[in-house]
């Protein structure tokens, strides 16, 4: 009997253990400390290629007639090193073109004497050269970083297209990049008061200094109450202008051979000429520029006669555009180098220069456009456009012209 119950209570134990260990809870899983994110090294601030944190940064202007060598001798840099130095500089940067006003920079160790390392010389708002002064007296150029903004402008005239980009804080250097544009369709000699503009472009800084403008994408000049539109289209991998209707702008001939202060003398039949007091043709236009102004040829052609005529047009040229268009410059002052008969030129391509030799009173150039072998007014050409926007092409441009119209019309005009 004792054993019988010495079992049921072994029974009892063990199943009593089995319930506590079945409904004894797990054990907890210690928790997972997430690991630290790592620290972000922050980039290290550079000017001119280098490390600001590392130097002490001395900054002063060119003053007047200041030289490397006065500028060096301050930082006990020996004569016997400025010689190395501005020898060694010779063929990447000639020292003697250090320019009153511009800036340098010392870059010094952080060290008890504060030793120089580097010169920096800033040559215009984005190249500089940098001298290293230590161990192989290395020189090297380099180019500040550009930063590119779109932007948009517009203006009214009231004295000149200058005038009314500086009176609207605009770059005025867009004055001749626009001139550049509408130079086969725009006379700017010839703008008036009350023409309007719009444009949409590209600005680059420097610094949060301008240094130049980029593409021009779209513009819009109000002339003469007419709307003379430029878009920027690629055809052909090249980069060039069309008008709202798909036609370059880029015609066969420019508008005027040269930059030139006022006509002095216009096509006629009867002139007063001033030398010989005698009234007779004057089958050309009188462009009044200083002596040494260039001459361009207003187109593509071959140089049929060059020569000097003492009674008359002095030094003269003759260059055949086509089968069509000859032109003449006369009077000049001198030929561009390489212009002979026979000579091909280019468009723009610079073939004189403006003086007063042969019958002349002052500097001028006497441009003379003949037809078929008549004279015509060069006032009154009509050259015909280049190629306009092929037909596959119309459909990509014409998405583009309607989206930069849009654009542009939502830019108020200044005043």
């Amino acid at each position: 009997m004792k054993k019988y119950i010495a079992e049921v209570v072994f029974l009892l134990v063990a199943i009593s253990l089995i319930v506590v260990f079945a409904v004894r809870p797990p054990e907890p899983k210690p928790e997972r400390v997430p690991e630290p994110e790592p620290v972000p090294i922050p980039e290290p601030v550079m000017l001119f290629g280098l490390p600001v944190d590392s130097f002490i940064i001395e900054t002063e202007p060119i003053l007047r007639n200041q030289n490397l060598s006065d500028i060096l001798v301050k930082k006990n840099i020996s004569y016997q090193t400025i010689d190395q130095l501005a020898r060694k500089s010779k063929p990447i940067f000639d020292v003697r073109r250090i320019k009153h006003k511009n800036h340098y920079h010392f870059f010094l160790k952080n060290d008890s004497l504060q030793t120089p390392a580097y010169f920096v010389y800033e040559i215009d708002n984005t190249d500089y050269v940098v001298y290293q002064l230590q161990d192989s007296l290395h020189i090297y150029t380099g180019q500040k970083p550009t930063t590119t903004e779109l932007k948009t402008a517009s203006g009214t005239i009231k004295s000149s297209l200058w005038n009314a980009l500086i009176e609207n804080n605009i770059n005025p250097v867009l004055a001749i990049e626009l001139s550049q544009i509408y130079q086969w369709s725009i006379d700017f000699f010839g703008i008036q008061r009350g023409d309007q503009f719009r444009i949409i472009y590209e600005e680059q800084f420097v610094d949060s200094i301008s240094v130049g403008i980029g593409e021009i994408y779209a513009c819009q000049f109000h002339h003469m109450k007419q709307d003379y539109y430029a878009f920027l289209f690629e055809q052909d991998s090249t980069l060039s202008y069309f008008d709202d209707q798909g036609q370059s702008l880029k015609k066969a001939f420019l508008k005027a051979p040269l930059e030139f202060s006022r006509i002095s003398s216009r096509f006629s039949n009867s002139r007063y000429h001033p030398v010989l007091k005698i009234r007779r043709p004057h089958h050309g236009i009188d462009y009044a520029a200083p002596t040494g102004t260039p001459v361009q040829s207003i187109g593509d052609g071959v140089v049929t006669r060059k020569g000097y005529q003492r009674a008359g047009g002095g030094n003269y040229l003759y260059i055949k555009h086509n089968s069509v268009y000859t032109t003449c410059y006369m009077h000049l002052h001198g030929f561009a180098k390489g212009i002979a008969t026979g000579t091909r030129v280019k468009q723009g391509q610079v073939i004189g220069y403006v003086g007063s030799t042969g019958l002349s009173t002052g500097p001028h150039l006497d441009f003379r456009v003949f037809r078929n072998g008549s004279p015509m007014d060069p006032l009154k050409v009509e050259a015909p456009p280049v190629e306009p926007v092929y037909d596959e092409n119309l459909a990509a441009f014409t998405a583009l012209k309607d989206s930069m119209m849009t654009q542009l019309s939502f830019i108020p005009f200044q005043e």
